[in-house]
């Protein structure tokens, strides 16, 4: 660019020595800080959820490990700990953590109870045992070393004021012994006794101790937060003739078969009255005068959502039914659908709970195309949001004290996420053992953010993941990412509106490949009633079954020809026996060279439980590959064989580094190995 005219452009370009000084714009530099300079870094902390912003979750009971970044300046010697305390408690523990490698620490502790904590990390400079390592060089060295023994000489006797008496007791014996060393020598022997390092390290200063903050803070859940199969059910099907609703004594009847399945959960679909404006009839018809409609237009004159549809029984049926179910082990998860039908009660006692259009309706929910006339959305906007809110609580706390322990709640992501992080922290303050499953099917950050928020458990795209490699890929993001931290996934096979077309074309072979799969990638997992008949009859070009039973009764033979009972038994049976699959950070994929098998193990980690599973993913053909298994996966020696049984079948096979597999899905379409440890 050319200069313009009459002007220069102008450079600075005096050498620094002879620029002229700058002061600060206020005259004055800033003060230097009061407290004293640290020398301790702390970052990088596992598990934290955004930093701290969210709680991660751990089970009660199994150790909670802790990693971090943790160093300083100069060649000081580090220790660190890992401090822990339930967030109603005062007082702290404390685990040590040991140095990896590259600055990494590792530290665990063990939270008993199912509550909330907090925990942090200490890290602080040992004097000791710097000068100790500094010591023992030089004089290997041949150094003078004087003047460095009375440095030591004088930590230890800084030591003896502040130990514990049997300490201060040692500690005065190697001053002793110290100070009568005659030569470097005698001093190195008396700093090799291993009762130097240890009360030295129980009784020495924690110089410039530096905590990081803030608290990170722990959801620890009871242990079927993680492990669970689940069964979901309409109450009102449990009968046997569609002219009539089935009752929650009818519903009851089936429970000693669920919990000889091997379920562990009951999920009832709504049990509450339901609206009668806009009801849906068969096939999700617009015109449902006559029908039952559908469970999620909840209310109608004979109450909302803390009362039991008439056709169903009575509260105390509802009661009788938990406590039946309690006694069978089993626990029942009740749905929890935030929206009304034109009917409900609030709408006519707290009509400012509901949007209004200009000309004064409601405008009904929609997800477009989806239509649903029979019921409306909940707007929490509303200038009276304290009392809906607290409305809410109020329902949840009402069907705890009937006896529910379990929420799936229904369409969490069209809700604020901030009403959910206080209503589940407000229930499991109170009742820490309450567990919340997100039925989120939505975009991925939303599906993350809830279960940050505080849900115990997540719905999962499991139901679209289908090749090799789509499983592959998903499973190792929700196991190796930062998201195994907080994410605990539910691997539901199906559910009332999602029928995949591999499960509608491939058969009872497709109905047991994805039951595996659900069952042993993942420690919960759960079907809807039907899947064990192999039902597979949709609306054409859809996800969504054909004589939904959304919209109708669907009494079923629970035994008919054709059902997989047995195999689901089976598969439940192996889940319990074996804890390596009641875990899900541990799935490890292991090669095959068919696109077709997937295979993968799942151990514990001292070995003693190791289970191979390979599944068939193609319904219609055997399929053969050679899958590898590398020799420290099992606990093997490279090149030792060792014996494998299939759980399934039982069948023995030898097994080592490289295995021929065959699977034909009309026989089974699956293996679960578990591998003879004994060597």
């Amino acid at each position: 660019m050319l200069e313009p005219k009459g002007r220069r452009l102008s450079l600075n370009c005096e050498r620094p020595e002879r620029m002229r000084s700058r002061q600060p714009r206020n005259g004055t530099f800033p003060a230097p800080p009061g407290l004293q300079v640290g020398h301790i870094i702390i970052e990088a902390i596992t598990p934290s959820v955004d930093g701290g912003r969210y709680p991660a979750k751990q089970i009660a009971g199994e150790p909670c490990v802790v990693e971090a970044d943790i160093f300083r300046d100069g060649h000081q010697v580090v220790r660190a700990a890992v401090q822990w305390k339930r967030k109603d408690e005062e007082a702290f523990g404390e685990a040590p953590m040991v140095a990896l490698d590259n600055d990494r620490w590792r530290g665990e502790f063990v939270p008993p109870d199912n509550a909330r904590y907090v925990f942090t990390i200490a890290a602080w400079t040992d004097l000791f045992a710097t000068w100790s390592g500094d010591f023992i060089k030089k004089a290997q060295a041949g150094r003078r070393v004087l003047a460095d023994l009375l440095e030591g000489i004088a930590l230890l006797e800084r030591m003896v004021r502040t130990a514990h008496d049997h300490d201060a007791e040692i500690l005065r014996g190697i001053v002793q012994q110290l100070r009568a060393s005659n030569n470097e020598s005698a001093a190195l022997e008396v700093l090799s006794h291993p009762e130097v390092a240890a009360v030295a390290a129980r009784s020495g200063e924690r110089s410039g101790i530096t905590r990081f903050d803030p608290l990170l803070e722990l959801v620890v859940d009871r242990p079927k937060a993680r492990f669970a199969a689940w069964y979901e059910m309409f109450v009102r099907s449990q009968g046997a003739s569609t002219d009539r609703s089935g009752t929650l004594r009818d519903a009851g009847r089936r429970l000693s078969e669920l919990r000889d399945l091997g379920f562990d959960v009951v999920y009832l679909a709504p049990v509450h009255p339901i609206g009668h404006t806009n009801r849906k009839g068969p096939g999700n018809s617009p015109d449902g005068r006559n029908a039952v409609g559908s469970p999620w237009a909840i209310g109608a004159e004979t109450g909302g959502h803390a009362a039991i549809h008439p056709d169903l029984g009575t509260l105390e049926d509802f009661r009788s039914f938990v406590l039946a179910a309690n006694n069978l082990g089993l626990e029942v998860a009740l749905d929890f659908a935030i929206q009304t039908s034109p009917d409900h009660p609030w709408v006519k006692e707290h009509p400012e709970w509901f949007h209004r259009r200009p000309d004064g309706s409601i405008k009904y929910a929609e997800n477009p195309p989806k239509e649903y006339q029979d019921v409306y959305p909940i707007d929490f906007d509303s200038a009276d949001q304290r009392a809906l809110l607290e409305e809410l609580l109020g329902v949840v706390r009402f069907w705890i004290e009937q006896g529910v322990t379990i929420f799936r709640v229904d369409n969490p992501h069209t809700k604020p996420v901030a009403f959910w992080e206080w209503l589940i922290s407000a229930v499991q303050s109170v009742y820490p053992e309450v567990i919340f499953l997100a039925e989120a099917f939505t975009r991925p950050k939303m599906m993350k953010v809830l279960a940050k928020a505080g849900f115990t458990q997540s719905y999962t795209y499991f139901t679209w993941r289908n090749t090799k490699y789509e499983l592959t890929q998903y499973l190792t993001e929700l196991t190796q990412s930062p998201m195994h931290d907080y994410f605990r996934p539910n691997f539901f096979t199906n559910t009332p509106d999602i029928l995949h077309a591999v499960l509608q074309n491939g058969g009872r072979p497709a109905f047991k490949m994805r039951l595996v799969l659900a069952a042993t990638l993942a420690p919960s997992y759960g079907i809807y009633s039907g899947y064990e008949l192999c039902e597979n009859q949709a609306v054409p070009g859809t996800e969504e079954y054909l004589d939904s039973e959304k919209y109708q009764l669907k009494p079923r033979d629970w035994n008919r020809p054709g059902n997989i009972k047995e195999f689901i038994a089976r598969v439940n049976a192996i889940r319990r026996r074996n804890p390596a699959l009641q875990h899900f950070s541990n799935l490890r994929f292991l090669d095959t060279d068919n696109e077709q098998i997937i295979f993968y193990a799942k151990a514990m980690p001292d070995r003693s439980n190791v289970i191979l599973t390979a599944v068939n993913l193609d319904p219609f053909h055997p399929q053969i590959c050679t899958a590898f298994v590398p020799p420290e996966v099992v606990g093997a020696a490279p090149g030792q064989s060792y014996r494998v049984t299939d759980l399934l079948t039982n069948a023995t096979y030898t097994w080592s580094e490289r295995n021929y597999v065959r699977l034909d899905p009309f026989i089974e379409p699956a293996h679960i190995l578990k591998v003879d440890t004994r060597w």
